[in-house]
């Protein structure tokens, strides 16, 4: 199989090709994959008896059709539910998956995936440890990176397991985050797509050496821009478009030899 992680920009799909079917769904990763996306992004929470899953919100209100915080949930109440089934009836029973679900279910294809703990808001209790256990034993340590905008959580990480790979997410600007990043000894940083507009911040994390992934890339220009530019990765809702847009640059830069 060809590593198409040694490509220069990869393409991720966030959650899933989330602009196709269910976010966060094995259907929607499993398009991921079909799309030929190099990795998937997903988030993880805990159910209320401490299992792994994979879900966006700390509530199931947006995604299903009952109401309440994940965590208030078991993993056998969740499974009862579906996701999103009135805006993708073509989904008509997506359900919301485990950890080890996905990474089982996607380990043959290649891709990598990005783990984002969801501990913003709610710092579950031993999260780190339970997703780095789960990791290991589905044998994805070598394609798996881990983020959080809880940049605690990423230091858990690395204390649990010092050889992953791992990356600080954020949404509002920080001072001299690539410096930050490197004195923390993260391997990244996940930037999102609107604030590095605000001025030469991408010329800024390029240079410094830092994989630099970007969220949440659905615009075409943007997607043009960040290839163009040698981004690490471009995070978006349709890892189809972007990876004919990928294609298209590659082609016109082999024409123009």
């Amino acid at each position: 199989m060809e590593d198409r992680y040694e490509m220069k920009t990869k393409v991720w799909a966030h959650r899933g090709a989330s602009a196709y079917a269910p976010e966060n769904t094995l259907e929607a990763f499993a398009l991921a994959v079909s799309q030929k996306a190099d990795g998937i992004e997903l988030d993880v929470q805990l159910t209320r008896d401490g299992v792994p899953v994979v879900i966006h919100d700390e509530t199931i209100d947006r995604v299903t059709s009952k109401t309440g915080y994940v965590k208030d949930y078991t993993l056998k109440e969740l499974k009862k539910l579906t996701v999103m089934e009135k805006r993708f009836p073509a989904y008509p029973s997506s359900k919301i998956p485990t950890l080890e679900e996905v990474l089982d279910a996607v380990k043959a294809s290649g891709i990598w995936v990005n783990i984002e703990l969801k501990t913003g808001i709610y710092w579950y209790p031993e999260i780190e440890q339970k997703v780095a256990q789960i990791v290991q034993k589905c044998d994805m340590e070598h394609r798996v990176i881990y983020s959080s905008f809880n940049h605690y959580s990423i230091q858990k990480i690395k204390q649990i397991v010092p050889e992953a790979e791992t990356a600080y997410l954020y949404s509002d600007v920080i001072w001299n985050v690539t410096d930050y990043a490197k004195n923390t000894k993260v391997d990244g940083i996940h930037p999102a797509v609107y604030h590095i507009k605000m001025a030469d911040f991408l010329n800024e994390y390029i240079k410094s050496g830092l994989n630099v992934r970007v969220w949440t890339v659905n615009d075409t220009t943007d997607m043009k821009w960040l290839i163009e530019a040698g981004v690490t990765a471009v995070i978006t809702n349709y890892p189809d478009v972007a990876v004919k847009i990928r294609e298209q640059r590659e082609n016109q830069n082999h024409a123009g030899k």
